[in-house]
C-alpha cells in the first residue's frame, strides 16, 4: 500500500487523555487534520460505554489521531469506524496473522482476549460532520493487568518480542491514515467487505446480553450502518450498546 498524506506526529509526556488533548488543540483552532498526538503516559483514558482504559506509563499505544471528516456524512459515522479498524488489524498483521480480528464494533481481538480498542469522538454541527478525533489504545509491551480487567493480552505476550512503543505508534498512525485514504477514494465497498470478512466470531454461536436477559446466537455479520446481523430462530440486528458480549 503506498502511504497516505499525512500530518505532524506530536509526542507528549503526560495527558489525562489524548483524545481529551487532541480535542482541545481542535477546538483552539491549532490542530489539523492528520495530526496526532502520542502519550508516554495517560492518567484518565477513556473506552467505550464510559469504561476506563488502564495502561502502564510507556508499556502501551496511546494514540490520538486528528480527522476531517466533511466529505462524509453524519449517517456515515460507521464507515470510520470501519476503515480504523481495518487499519488496527493491518498494523497487528506487521507482526502476528495468527488469531487477530475484529470484534464488533471496533475492538481488536487475539483468541478470547482484547489487545486493543478505538474510541472516537466528534465535532458535528447540523447536518455536518466537521472533524473526528480517534483515539486508539494497543496493549504493547505490558504483561501484568489489573485483575478488574477480565482478558486484556498485549502483542509481546502474543510473539514474545519487545517493541519501541514509538516507532510502532509511527506504524500503526500510518496504517490507519493509509485506510481513511481509502475511505476518501471511494473505496468503502471493499473496506466494508474486509471487515466482514474479519469478524471476531463469524458465522459461529455466540452469547448477548440485553435488558438482563442473556441468548445464544450465530453472528452473521454487520450491516453498513453499523448494526450487528445475528440469527437463530429469526434474524435480529442490533444497534451500538443495545446488547453487550457475553464471553
Amino acid at each position: 500500500m503506498i502511504a497516505a498524506e499525512t500530518g505532524p506526529f506530536i509526542i507528549l509526556d503526560c495527558v489525562d487523555s489524548t483524545n481529551n488533548y487532541a480535542m482541545a488543540q481542535l477546538r483552539t483552532g491549532t490542530a489539523l487534520h492528520g495530526n496526532a498526538y502520542f502519550a508516554n503516559e495517560q492518567q484518565t483514558g477513556r473506552g467505550r460505554r464510559g469504561k476506563n482504559w488502564q495502561t502502564q506509563k510507556g508499556k502501551n499505544i496511546m494514540l490520538s489521531i486528528v480527522l476531517n471528516t466533511e466529505f462524509l456524512a453524519v449517517y456515515q459515522q460507521f464507515q470510520l469506524i470501519i476503515s480504523t479498524s481495518l487499519g488496527c488489524l493491518d498494523f497487528f498483521h506487521r507482526y502476528t496473522t495468527n488469531n487477530v480480528k475484529i470484534k464488533w464494533p471496533n475492538d481488536l481481538y487475539w483468541n478470547d482476549r482484547k489487545a486493543g480498542g478505538i474510541l472516537i469522538d466528534n465535532i458535528i454541527k447540523g447536518d455536518l460532520w466537521q472533524w473526528a478525533v480517534i483515539g486508539i489504545g494497543i496493549n504493547m509491551n505490558q504483561t501484568s493487568f489489573s485483575a478488574d480487567l477480565p482478558n486484556p493480552v498485549s502483542l509481546k505476550q502474543i510473539t514474545g518480542e519487545t517493541y519501541d512503543i514509538v516507532k510502532s505508534a509511527k506504524e500503526l498512525y500510518e496504517d490507519v491514515m493509509i485506510r481513511f485514504d481509502g475511505l476518501r477514494k471511494n473505496q468503502f465497498e471493499n473496506l466494508y467487505s474486509l471487515y466482514n470478512q474479519s469478524l471476531y466470531r463469524l458465522k459461529e454461536h455466540i452469547k448477548l446480553k440485553k435488558d438482563n436477559i442473556v441468548f445464544d446466537t450465530i453472528l452473521s455479520g454487520v450491516a453498513q450502518q453499523g448494526q450487528l446481523i445475528t440469527k437463530d430462530v429469526i434474524d435480529r440486528n442490533f444497534d451500538f450498546d443495545e446488547v453487550e458480549w457475553v464471553l
